[in-house]
């Protein structure tokens, strides 16, 4: 399919993707790290919201300024910062999210000084009145320091402009989720990946049309499923940048039919009201949405959430991603796989860093797993 080539080549070099959209587009690239930065601001100030996953580049620069124990995402990020590859930013936005997250906005400040920053410090807790209110007052704060920067005034006509955009590319993500689930055939893991992660890169016009034109297609094709001897399971984590995970869990019998990452669902699930007051409609889906370990609305929000996701998918098993030295899903991990157990559903845990284990040492890994469930 052209649309999923397409995306594959944005993902290739990002880089150059976001260049060429400047020189040609003259807009704004306003980057971020995580799916709580609200692209909805950036996108009505003129902008362009540019998802930042590191280029996997060896940790040379950035070793001065942070620990070896690190996760890949941040020291990739920064090496591709100090490296002069995202001189194209114009701006970067840092959510309130890890602690690894939190120290890269101070070192970032104080290191790279090409475009502006802004930092988010969105609550933690997120079903009190409190926390509702709190969200809110921070994100019309957010509205005025972003125009600042920006040079422009965020209208509430161009926000909602903004809401109508993103709400089209999380409901063609859903379609397609929806149709990946049903008929896990139809559509490759890595593929489905590759859709999702584009959409945080490429041009957010083309990206609607784009996974609209895709769920087209894809709910007017026969696909025979995977076969009753493929296992049905979920991934669950924080960044999958890595798309040839799927490829392996497929070759070792294996079929993902839904997923619990911010890379995955939890960045398109829920949409937005677009008759409501802009700014308290994007707090309420933030309040709303699935959450990750950043955020909370209770013990064993979670838990249930993944136990209720595998039930909904069928899923036999689950199989936990993880970035090394990713604290905070480390932290969730026990009380996740008591969950699941205690709901008689298999599952395990894989810790990777900028590249995957050898293809031959996952692959016995999942096929032994796959073959106990």
């Amino acid at each position: 399919m052209m649309q999923i080539d397409e995306c594959h080549a944005v993902l290739a070099d990002p880089y150059s993707y976001a260049e060429r959209l400047k020189r040609e587009s003259g807009r704004k690239i306003v980057g971020t790290f995580c799916s709580y930065a609200p692209e909805e601001f950036i996108i009505a100030a003129g902008a362009h919201p540019f998802r930042i996953f590191g280029t996997g580049e060896k940790a040379r620069l950035a070793e001065s300024h942070l620990q070896s124990y690190c996760c890949s995402l941040v020291r990739g990020a920064l090496e591709d910062a100090l490296g002069g590859r995202l001189a194209f930013l114009d701006g970067v936005v840092f959510p309130h999210t890890c602690d690894t997250i939190q120290r890269l906005s101070d070192i970032w400040r104080l290191n790279v000084g090409h475009c502006f920053h802004l930092d988010l410090v969105l609550p933690v807790k997120l079903d009190t009145e409190s926390a509702r209110l709190y969200l809110a007052d921070i994100l019309k704060r957010f509205r005025g320091e972003l125009g600042g920067k920006l040079g422009v005034t965020v209208t509430e006509a161009d926000l909602r402009g903004a809401i109508v955009l993103t709400n089209r590319i999380r409901g063609a993500l859903g379609r397609i989720a929806g149709l990946a689930n049903d008929r896990p055939g139809i559509l490759k893991g890595s593929d489905f990946s590759a859709l999702v992660r584009a959409a945080m890169i490429m041009d957010r016009s083309r990206a609607a049309t784009l996974l609209e034109e895709v769920a087209g297609q894809l709910e007017r094709t026969r696909g025979d499923g995977p076969g009753p001897e493929r296992k049905r399971v979920i991934l669950s984590g924080g960044v999958c940048n890595q798309p040839d995970i799927y490829t392996v869990i497929e070759e070792a019998g294996g079929a993902v039919v839904g997923d619990d990452l911010c890379t995955g669902s939890r960045s398109f699930t829920g949409l937005i009201d677009e008759t409501a007051d802009p700014v308290e409609a994007i707090a309420a889906r933030y309040r709303e949405r699935v959450v990750c370990p950043a955020k909370h609305r209770g013990l064993s929000e979670r838990a249930e959430n993944l136990v209720r996701l595998a039930r909904e998918k069928r899923a036999q098993g689950v199989i936990f991603f993880f970035l090394k030295f990713c604290d905070p899903h480390a932290f969730d991990y026990p009380y996740l796989r008591e969950a699941l157990e205690k709901a008689g559903i298999p599952s395990m845990v894989i810790e990777v860093e900028d590249r995957l284990p050898g293809d031959g040492q996952l692959r016995t890994r999942f096929e032994a797993f796959l073959e106990m469930i």
